[in-house]
């Protein structure tokens, strides 16, 4: 079954995501784009079909927001079931706002569910092995999916403000071209559900980095006031993209807001830090 859009508040009227419920199971978020490249599979969890209670409710997917780790990993399983992988084959960021990104085989799958991580700081993730699960976790930061469609490749990035500013997308895209010899001529890029610019208010030390970075202010900054910004992380990000070689019509955008969608997705802002985890997924079949 596919759930109406118009349960969304959508920002664009251009859809480019559809959420999917498996007959009533863990619904997701699809990128319209990405699941016509059939050797992928990939997802965008909602806070929707899970069993945690509280402000963690329902599909809280992280181990560290004070969940019982068995709500946690029953949520793995239900979403994993949902959008067609084992849980068993995911493979976790380590997120702490870096540009660090890992490749990843499936020797490393089950880290951070079945088995402890065996490494820190990294944000990003990349491989080109099938059955190798990327996931990287949301409560309004920008989710960067990549696939490489030439050399069946994929990448996925998360990017908060400062992995924005420091150029997160491009780090990605650059070690792919370095372990895989991918062309940035043949990677789709999707920025992922997460917070708009309406709902990011930054203060002025946040708002005069991206200043000093990025040349397409009028789109990315609007000043309300002498202290506060608001901040156009999804343009942001498409410039990044651009920049290291994406060619604009391979860049898929959001028109999906985490914080104005706070009954469906967890939002930081929205809740003033009382959430789960959203995750993003991405695998080769």
């Amino acid at each position: 079954m596919i759930i109406n859009n118009q349960e969304l508040n959508i920002i664009k009227k251009d859809i480019n995501t559809t959420m999917i419920d498996n007959n009533g199971s863990a619904p997701f978020i699809v990128y319209n784009k990405l699941k016509e490249i059939d050797f992928i599979g990939h997802g965008f969890s909602t806070r929707l079909g899970g069993v945690s209670k509280e402000h963690l409710y329902s599909m809280n997917l992280s181990f560290n927001r004070g969940d019982a780790r068995e709500n946690v990993l029953e949520n793995f399983k239900r979403i994993s079931e949902s959008i067609g992988f084992d849980y068993k084959d995911i493979v976790m960021s380590m997120q702490t706002h870096t540009t660090n990104v890992l490749r990843v085989s499936k020797k490393d799958c089950g880290n951070g569910i079945t088995k402890k991580l065996p490494y820190s700081d990294v944000d990003g993730l990349i491989t080109n092995e099938n059955q190798v699960v990327l996931s990287t976790f949301y409560a309004d930061c920008v989710p960067l999916f990549f696939v490489d469609v030439k050399n069946k490749a994929i990448g996925l990035s998360h990017s908060g403000w400062r992995g924005t500013v420091e150029r997160m997308g491009e780090k990605t895209i650059k070690m792919m071209e370095a372990e895989f010899g991918s062309n940035p001529n043949d990677i789709i890029v999707a920025i992922g559900p997460s917070i708009c610019m309406d709902c990011y208010e930054v203060s002025e030390d946040v708002a005069v980095r991206f200043a000093h970075e990025f040349n397409n202010q009028d789109k990315i900054l609007y000043k309300k006031n002498d202290e506060k910004y608001q901040l156009n992380l999804w343009e942001a990000n498409k410039e990044v993209c651009q920049d290291a070689g994406i060619m604009e019509e391979n860049i898929i955008m959001p028109d999906i807001c985490t914080c104005c969608n706070p009954d469906l997705l967890y939002s930081h802002r929205a809740s003033k830090g009382q959430r789960g985890n959203l995750a993003a997924f991405l695998f080769i079949k």
